[in-house]
């Protein structure tokens, strides 16, 4: 898993926003994209990848990149065993994971100077470090972030944790950007896919709490956390008051990032507590990270039509 992770961190995957073209804008024999067909699936680099057939035993063809269905089993076998089975249940995300850190090492060696003359973690870092070299905060961003995770600083005023907070902030602002980055690499790229591969994951990687019931015809709010340094978690008693109140059009999953890391990964999550809200559909609307009251959920809720 700390391989995966590692790429993760370089790579970065957050928020899944899938572009739907009708089918009236296709040609006949255009092969559909991943997000297109499979809608909850992907999360990244493969969200505007084709489905199609490949040769026996190949997954995924990408200009020079080839990965091969024993390329991802090797990668799985190589996680720690408590990890394993999950995974395999899961292997289009590993999939997607790989992808993300070839093609981007791709791009890295065909648009750096000297690439024969660097490793190829060096090579990713240079290639992050040039996509994200614009990105700068603001003190309001600061002070956002300061007031919606309050709880984790214990009562230390905002000052005393300012040059903390600013990095941290800053690197997550840069990780958006390059998750839309990676997620859109099947606009630059042709990604072709297995197309009957994809559709045997599609149906394994629902084997999980909460795909089995968004898109059940209730919206649903999904919460990523877990206890602070302070104390017991404090989304806890937001969301036993929510269900009380939206028991009849809400589903309400409650996940400890910890211990659904696989799941936690799949859908972005990077810091905690985050708040995801998925339609009757279930695609996902909105998410936010930090603490968010039981009232400001009342009127995310609203927005999205929920009573």
């Amino acid at each position: 898993m700390r391989e995966l992770i590692r790429i993760m961190a370089v790579c970065v995957t957050a928020f899944l926003i899938v572009g739907i073209t009708s089918a009236e804008q296709k040609t006949s024999n255009q092969p559909e994209t991943i997000g297109e067909v499979y809608p909850n699936l992907a999360s990244g680099a493969l969200t505007f990848a084709k489905t199609w057939q490949l040769p026996e035993g190949v997954l995924l063809k990408a200009e020079t990149v080839e990965i091969k269905l024993q390329d991802v089993n090797q990668s799985i076998e190589a996680q720690p065993v408590q990890l394993r089975e999950e995974l395999r249940k899961n292997a289009f995300f590993v999939l997607e994971q790989e992808t993300a850190g070839k093609l981007l090492l791709q791009s890295a060696k065909k648009t750096l100077e000297n690439p024969d003359k660097k490793s190829d973690e060096q090579l990713l870092d240079d290639y992050v470090k040039r996509l994200t070299e614009k990105v700068t905060i603001t003190d309001q961003e600061i002070q956002t972030f300061y007031r919606e995770n309050e709880s984790v600083f214990c009562g230390t005023p905002l000052e005393k944790v300012k040059n903390q907070i600013g990095p941290y902030v800053l690197e997550e602002k840069k990780r958006r950007v390059l998750t839309e980055y990676v997620r859109t690499l099947g606009k630059r790229i042709d990604i072709i896919v297995s197309a009957p591969w994809v559709k045997e994951q599609a149906v394994l990687a629902k084997d999980n709490s909460l795909d089995k019931i968004r898109g059940n015809g209730k919206a649903t709010l999904a919460v990523f956390s877990a206890a602070s340094c302070c104390g017991p978690d404090k989304m806890l008693p937001v969301l036993d008051s929510l269900k009380a109140q939206y028991a009849a059009n809400l589903n309400i999953m409650y996940l400890e990032a910890r211990k659904e890391q696989i799941l936690a990964a799949r859908h972005n999550v990077y810091s905690i507590p985050t708040q995801i809200f998925f339609d009757k559909t279930g695609k996902e609307t909105f998410r936010h990270t930090g603490f968010l009251s039981k009232d400001e959920i009342a009127k995310k809720l609203a927005e999205m039509g929920v009573k």
